[in-house]
């Protein structure tokens, strides 16, 4: 990690894991009322770990921005206090994209999802993959053409690929872009927007037989991945969408 001057991205990585993990624990606890465990509110004002996100945020940023070429270690430092940072703001991602809280709410998995891939693309970083290629030109004029057209041609098929309604396909192309290929090809997602512009039956020329093949596709192979996937970020972060409990407290 020292080596190849990675511990700032190592230092984010692990303080990011760590935040979310203990904020998580943290958020169940105060949700079941166990012990001391409680919101924290200032009179009325129910006050969001987002908000020490934010200033976490900053704070390591900008002290970041200071150290870069002053020490290595306190620059691994503030890497991990912007790591914290982003896992409280990553945490309550679903609030801020809805404008409301949803934290315990079916939206609210977005929050779960933004965290990991947060995870997943700092850890494909982490083992030196590089998006697009970029890393790929041999520093000569012929090479850096030959890698600007490769980086725009995987940028392209990456476009397509996240229209298509394949998000985790897509952000894995963009290290690994030969999954970009059959991503791209491949028939979309009823509910994506490349769906709603070209096969949906509010297209210009709708298509119902692909959004028939797209909706049977979803059922068989989608369906089933999706569950699991819920289930482990249930285990995880804890149960979302109970009756119970989101009309009565927000945790």
């Amino acid at each position: 990690m020292v080596d190849t001057e990675r511990l700032p991205l190592f230092c984010f990585f692990a303080a990011l894991i760590v935040t979310f993990v203990l904020t998580r624990i943290n958020v169940r606890l105060i949700r079941a009322k166990i012990g001391w465990f409680r919101n924290l509110n200032v009179g009325e004002m129910h006050i969001h770990h987002v908000v020490f996100g934010v200033v976490l945020t900053l704070l390591g940023g900008v002290s970041g921005l200071i150290m870069s070429d002053i020490s290595a270690g306190w620059y691994a430092v503030t890497a991990a206090v912007f790591g914290i940072g982003a896992a409280l703001i990553l945490d309550e991602f679903a609030l801020i994209l809805h404008l409301r809280d949803v934290y315990w709410e079916e939206e609210g998995r977005a929050s779960v999802d933004a965290v990991f891939i947060a995870i997943a693309v700092t850890g494909l970083l982490l083992i030196g993959l590089r998006p697009l290629g970029w890393e790929n030109s041999d520093g000569t004029l012929r090479g850096t053409w030959i890698t600007a057209g490769f980086i725009v041609a995987n940028l392209v098929l990456a476009v397509i690929t996240l229209l298509k309604g394949k998000i985790w396909t897509g952000l894995a192309g963009l290290f690994v872009p030969v999954l970009l290929v059959p991503g791209a090809i491949r028939l979309a997602r009823p509910g994506s927007p490349w769906a709603h512009l070209f096969f949906a039956p509010g297209a210009r020329r709708p298509q119902p037989r692909k959004m028939a093949t797209a909706e049977r596709r979803e059922e068989r192979w989608r369906r089933p991945v999706i569950r699991a996937k819920i289930a482990f970020q249930e285990f995880v972060s804890g149960r979302h969408d109970l009756p119970s409990t989101r009309r009565r407290s927000r945790r």
